[in-house]
Parts: structure tokens; C-alpha cells; sequence
């Protein structure tokens, strides 16, 4: 599938800013089943210094260096992107998900470790053993969590923030993708079970007679669990009950929101700021 992506990030400020420095994460990634066929980032004001590389988990970074005093700051990124994430795997071809807990490749098993943002949390780890009983497959177990999951809690912007920690999205039982994807991983990783952030888009329009999917319009977020050396990793989405598939594109990932923060930075000045965000995901 084709799309085309449209990501505007619009900050205004109280009081001039007389210097900044940004981190983006707003490059698509190139994978075996994502081709990035055009991708262009613009800014104003132009920076004086632009560098781009990749991050620890080989995500597409982009630096910029703004230097003169501007009281508004724009990031429009654009990019050509062909998805065609694979099917599953039948859910009882998959291995227990004791074994999969038991042993992973070194790159893997970081992502069983507790990050930044989500540290041990036990409510957590109970709340998703309820779908890992003995001997059930990982599929399985991942399928049922993330529809358990969607069924649970109640999509409702505005009723968390970026640094809301797991334990309060578990007892309001409401949130934002971030947060239903924080929590899983969270859950996962209590069980031994590596789990990574994925930062991207969904798309915004929805077939016709379909429903609209929640966290169109934005920045999206969502799951990706290890499903053993055979089988890999595979992608779910907690917050529209999905295996992604061919509606998702996947900026990057790391360890939870702060690892792929779409733009973070330093500023010298500015007081108090307002930010504005368009995401527009059509078909390419």
C-alpha cells in the first residue's frame, strides 16, 4: 500500500527564542517490508546547521541548529512511503510464551529490561498474565491482551498526558494510544517477554462504510512483541484492537515515547508555548 505522509509540528511562543536545538524522529523507516520512497523535512525559520544519522535502535534522526531569534517554529515532514507488513503466523504455530520468556537474542532481551518511562510495575505484570495461563502460545496470549485491552479502557484525548505513568492509565481505565501501548509493554515486560515502543501514523480516512479508527489525525503509537527466533517480531495495535497490517507506517521504535519522541529539544527563551500538530496519511 502506498501512502503518502504529511506531518506539521507547529510551535509558538510567548517570548522570543533566541537560540534552539531540535531532535526529529519524523523519518520514516526503511524496513524489509516498508520502502521509503521520497521523504523531505522543511523548517522556518531555515536552521543554520542540519545533521542527519541514526539512534541506537537505527532510527532515522534528523538535528537541527536554529540560531536567529523567531517567536514561531515550523517542521513540516513529507514522505512517500510503500507498506506491506506480513500476514501473522497461525496462533498455534507459535512457541509457549515460557519459552519465548526464557531465552532471547542480546538485541532482543533489551527490550525486556525496565526504561525511562516504564519502570517495574506489578499491576501491570497481573494484568496481562491473565492471558499468558501455562503452555499457551505467545500469539495467542498477545492477541487476547490486545483485545482485552481495547475492551477495558476508553480512548478519551485530553484525559492523560505524555508523562502519565502506567499505574494511573490502570485505575481511570482511559488514555490515549501512547497509553494503551505503554501499559501492554509494560505488562509484557513483567512477564518476561520483550517489547518495544513503534512510533508512526494511521491512516486517517476510513474505508467507505467503515468506522474511523482511533488515533487518526496524529501521531500514532503501538506495540511490537517478540514471537521467538522462528517467527520474530510482530506488531499489534492495543488501541483499535489490530494486527498491523496495511493502515499503519512505522516512523521507529525504542523503549517507550521517550526513545522516539517525534521533536524534543533545547531552547534558550521563549516563556510559555502553544503547540499545534497535522497529520495527514493518504493514499499514495
Amino acid at each position: 500500500m502506498l501512502w503518502r505522509v504529511r506531518h506539521v509540528t507547529t510551535y509558538r511562543y510567548a517570548e522570543t527564542v533566541d537560540m534552539a536545538s531540535h531532535m526529529l524522529h519524523l523519518t520514516p523507516r526503511a524496513l524489509p517490508y516498508q520502502r521509503v520512497l521520497e521523504e523531505s523535512i522543511r523548517c522556518l525559520p531555515e536552521p543554520a546547521r542540519v545533521t542527519q544519522g541514526a539512534d541506537h535502535f537505527g532510527n532515522r534522526v534528523t538535528w537541527l541548529s536554529v540560531d536567529r531569534p523567531h517567536d514561531r517554529f515550523e517542521v513540516i515532514a513529507e514522505a512517500l512511503v510503500d507498506c506491506a507488513f506480513p500476514p501473522a503466523p497461525p496462533a498455534e504455530e507459535t512457541p509457549g510464551w515460557e519459552s519465548v520468556a526464557a531465552t532471547q537474542p542480546a538485541d532482543v532481551a533489551e527490550f525486556t529490561f525496565p526504561s525511562p518511562m516504564l519502570p517495574e510495575n506489578v499491576a501491570a505484570r497481573h494484568y496481562a498474565a491473565a492471558s499468558f495461563p501455562p503452555g499457551r502460545s505467545i500469539l495467542a496470549g498477545l492477541l487476547e491482551l490486545n483485545a482485552r485491552i481495547g475492551r477495558d479502557f476508553t480512548f478519551r484525548a485530553g484525559a492523560t498526558g505524555i508523562a502519565t505513568p502506567v499505574s494511573q492509565v490502570l485505575a481511570q481505565r482511559e488514555g490515549v494510544c501512547q497509553d494503551f501501548t505503554h501499559l501492554m509493554i509494560n505488562g509484557l515486560r513483567g512477564l518476561g517477554l520483550p517489547a518495544r515502543y513503534v512510533s508512526g501514523y494511521i491512516r486517517t480516512r476510513p474505508p467507505p462504510g467503515g468506522a474511523a479508527r482511533r488515533g487518526a489525525d496524529q501521531s500514532h503509537a503501538w506495540v511490537s512483541a517478540w514471537l521467538g527466533p522462528e517467527h520474530g517480531w510482530i506488531d499489534l495495535d492495543p488501541t483499535n484492537n489490530l494486527v498491523v497490517a496495511e493502515e499503519h507506517v512505522v516512523l521507529g521504535w525504542g523503549r517507550d515515547f521517550s526513545d522516539v519522541s517525534p521533536l524534543r529539544g533545547i531552547i534558550l527563551g521563549g516563556g510559555r508555548h502553544w503547540l499545534e500538530v497535522g497529520v495527514d496519511l493518504a493514499p499514495g
